[in-house]
């Protein structure tokens, strides 16, 4: 169970490591989103079938060169950088990363030291740090109880107080908030409103 600083982490991840990170939200597992087999193991850690984790990235370029369509991305930017994860469809190309759900919650974090890791890695494939049906760690003793040595590696960044990010879905306009958490938005506006 060894921490490291954040910048030791990236050079980890480029390395097909999975590890415990503070995101903007609350403490995540992660995996490089272009990495196969780190994403498998990710996933086999959390235990999760046939449900995705949130794609993050430090800008949309960064999702297209990954593999989404920027015509998905363009609409919705508005809503980034911030606690807003938003489902986009991705198509079969991605399915290590989204299950056979064929699409992503993506999200375009706030953080300028998660922006400054995002710049190191590429984007990353994050789920919240915790055991299914158990809260999600919001200190870093909390993430190595649940997940021990199974992981590479961990990065403490104090306590993360924030909530889960916002899910919302946007079709022709229409917006469903999937999953109410940092920020609220009106479904009959679409705007943010904290």
């Amino acid at each position: 169970m060894k921490k490291v600083s954040l910048n030791k982490a990236a050079e980890l991840i480029n390395h097909a490591k999975v590890g415990v990170i503070p995101t903007d939200t609350v403490y995540g597992l992660c995996a490089r989103a272009s990495d196969v087999q780190a994403v498998k193991k990710m996933y086999d850690l959390k235990a999760r079938e046939n449900k995705p984790g949130t794609l993050i990235a430090t800008d949309i370029n960064q999702l297209v060169e990954l593999g989404i369509k920027r015509r998905y991305l363009t609409p919705v930017e508005h809503y980034w950088p911030g606690a807003i994860s938003i489902i986009i469809p991705t198509g079969f190309t991605l399915d290590h990363l989204h299950l056979g759900k064929m699409s992503l919650a993506i999200r375009i974090p706030e953080s300028h030291k998660l922006q400054n890791l995002l710049k190191q890695t590429g984007p990353l494939i994050t789920t919240s740090a915790n055991m299914s049906g158990e809260p999600p760690a919001k200190i870093i003793d909390q993430a190595q109880k649940y997940f021990g040595d199974k992981v590479d590696f961990y990065v403490d960044g104090g306590k993360v107080d924030g909530r889960s990010s916002t899910i919302i879905q946007v079709i022709d306009d229409a917006v469903t908030v999937i999953r109410e958490g940092a920020v609220k938005i009106d479904e009959e506006t679409g705007r943010i409103l904290n």
